[in-house]
């Protein structure tokens, strides 16, 4: 196979033992080469116009900028960009968020060895591609109106409710998203107005009993 015919990807996680456990496996079929890796979405960002990757497999939950933050910046600078969610997470929540910022794919850690390269395929040819059962449980919440208030945010609304639940002041995440305070505490009042909460504590009860934070 010649190198033009080659599926570039770069893996972006912060946990080294995840990117080489990828790698391994992207390893074992000859139309796979991984030319980059990043530890934060920062970095993917700065990683992405160096390499121009043909895919790219992101994590969500990464210190500093997150996942869905990441993928829109590289989405609005390279609006062709094709990338890949790799999460732990199961919640629906995330999956929207990651596809309204730009992802074309989602896939949760747990079925990675038998779907990742079906996966890969579908990203090549400018298709999408989501695990099945998760597809069903997209389906079935917006049949059922289930998460209806969060799928109101935004993905800039969603990152920063997510942050605050966690317990990020304005501060940190005006720093995380290089973005002011004040647009940050903008943000929050729409979040609270679209939300119908009053307070971080509502806040947390939200994000708890949607599944985004632990208790």
């Amino acid at each position: 196979m010649s190198a033009s015919d080659l599926i570039r990807i770069m893996l972006v996680d912060d946990h080294a033992v995840v990117r080489a456990g990828v790698r391994r496996l992207l390893e074992q079929d000859e139309r796979f080469l991984v030319v980059a890796e990043a530890e934060s979405g920062e970095r993917a960002y700065q990683q992405f116009g160096e390499h121009l990757p043909d895919i790219t497999i992101i994590d969500l939950s990464m210190p500093g900028m997150g996942g869905i933050e990441a993928i829109g910046r590289i989405i609005a600078r390279y609006p062709t960009a094709k990338l890949l969610v790799l999460s732990m997470h199961e919640n629906t929540a995330f999956a929207s968020q990651a596809l309204k910022a730009g992802a074309k794919g989602y896939l949760t850690k747990n079925g990675l060895a038998e779907e990742l390269v079906n996966a890969l395929e579908h990203l090549a040819k400018g298709e999408t591609y989501i695990n099945a059962n998760f597809s069903k449980k997209i389906a079935q919440q917006f049949l059922n109106n289930e998460n209806n208030a969060l799928q109101q945010l935004s993905t800039r609304e969603f990152e920063i409710f997510r942050l605050l639940a966690e317990g990020s002041d304005n501060n940190l995440i005006a720093t995380k998203l290089n973005i002011s305070s004040k647009t940050v505490a903008n943000y929050q009042t729409s979040i609270k107005q679209k939300l119908g909460i009053n307070n971080s504590v509502e806040m947390v009860r939200l994000a708890i009993r949607n599944g985004l934070i632990e208790s």
